[in-house]
């Protein structure tokens, strides 16, 4: 799996260069474009899961920290290995995707073959199901006013297909995605401050964590293959979410030239998760307990971008398949998705599927689609100079999209 995932990145990250190079200039319009700041806020909320709120201190920080266990993370900080296996760098990967979409494949049409449907569709499902197993999986850690802290208690199962149940009724009209977007948005960041102000950090504090992100900027390269079976694990996870991410937020790119797409996926969305993170190490190394209302802020936050990714991802296949309310109604779609989705998370709790193996697929697809462009469409998009023609920069077009 190691020399798949490597021959993934490396592909991936020369092709993201590829672009840019060759399509720096070209301004990318979507089919429904939204203003900067909303598209950032789409695009990271739907391309991040729960596993940024609930990974680093229930799991990640204390991993990174024991060197004698893992000798491979002590060339720098935790804080640094978590800002790498999440921010910066890795958002090459939906640069890529979402130029793709938005500008490349609507002329080469190699995801509307349907085999090739079938199997992104597989990928889609499959990948909003593990979202929803690692809700699960990590609820109770946070929810410890309902449980142990360790074991899956009925009400946790109960939690998480209400949550499906909910993205999927949020899924029937796009409408819901700017303003989940936006809200969690506002939401994360006020949780921020939150625990900020309640560690008592300070300017100063805030300032002296946040230094630690720059042991990812000196062993950048360090990150780039996989120098773990975790960093693997993560590896794997950001190459099954990123077709689908490209292929939904596509939609929303305003007018951008590709190198600000670049610029701006790299750097804004690390910015917050920076913070983030600076913030839980903090946590971390000065063992400051969490609260009820701390837990309770987390559990929320989570929850909501567990329903920002489900929708995104359910209005996406559902779309590509056929499977919409106006052919089913409200409530066929909103139970069929939810029944579906909480019995492959069960599926992926029970570890009878892995993300390496939707990643795995991914990487194929990726293959797959360089072959069916250099075979039948060489030509056509290495003459491409400009978004599809049919494409206007309206920002209140979305205002009349269902």
């Amino acid at each position: 799996m190691t020399a798949i995932i490597s021959f993934g990145i490396l592909m991936a990250l020369g092709l993201a260069l590829f672009c840019v190079i060759k399509w720096g200039n070209v301004r990318n319009v979507g089919v429904t474009p939204v203003h900067l700041f909303t598209f950032i806020a789409i695009l990271f909320t739907s391309g991040l899961d729960v596993g940024l709120i609930m990974f680093p201190l229930a799991w990640d920080f204390p991993l990174y920290a024991d060197t004698a266990a893992e000798p491979a993370y002590a060339f720098t900080n935790p804080l640094a290995l978590e800002f790498g296996f999440w921010g910066f760098l890795i958002w090459a990967f939906y640069f890529l995707t979402t130029f793709y979409f938005c500008v490349i494949e609507p002329r080469v049409k190699f995801f509307e073959i349907p085999i090739v449907k079938l199997i992104n569709n597989i990928v889609i499902i499959g990948t909003c199901a593990f979202t929803g197993a690692l809700f699960l999986i990590y609820l109770p850690y946070y929810a410890t006013f309902m449980g142990d802290g360790e074991t899956i208690i009925p009400a946790f199962y109960v939690i998480t297909f209400l949550v499906i149940l909910f993205a999927a009724f949020s899924s029937t009209d796009i409408k819901y995605v700017r303003v989940l977007s936006i809200a969690s948005t506002g939401l994360f960041a006020a949780l921020i401050i939150f625990m900020w102000a309640f560690a008592g950090m300070g300017l100063g504090g805030l300032a002296s964590s946040a230094s630690n992100i720059g042991g990812y900027f000196t062993n950048i390269h360090k990150f780039i293959l996989p120098m773990t079976d975790y960093h693997e694990f993560y590896l794997f996870w950001w190459f099954a979410w990123s077709i689908m991410i490209g292929q939904f937020t596509s939609r929303f790119v305003g007018g951008l030239k590709t190198w600000h797409v670049l610029a701006a996926l790299l750097v804004i969305p690390s910015i917050p998760l920076g913070l983030w993170f600076s913030v839980l190490y903090y946590y971390h190394l000065n063992s400051v307990e969490l609260t009820l209302m701390i837990n309770v802020s987390m559990m929320v936050v989570g929850i909501i971008f567990v329903i920002n990714s489900f929708d995104s991802l359910i209005r996406l296949y559902t779309d590509n398949l056929n499977l919409t309310v106006a052919r089913f109604g409200t409530v066929p779609y909103v139970l069929g998705n939810a029944l579906v989705l909480f019995g492959l998370t069960l599926a992926f709790q029970s570890q009878w599927l892995q993300i390496q193996w939707i990643g795995t697929v991914v990487i194929g697809l990726y293959v797959a689609c360089i072959a069916y462009i250099v075979t039948t469409k060489r030509a056509e998009v290495m003459a491409i100079d400009s978004s599809p023609e049919d494409r206007q920069l309206d920002f209140h077009k979305i205002d009349n999209v269902h």
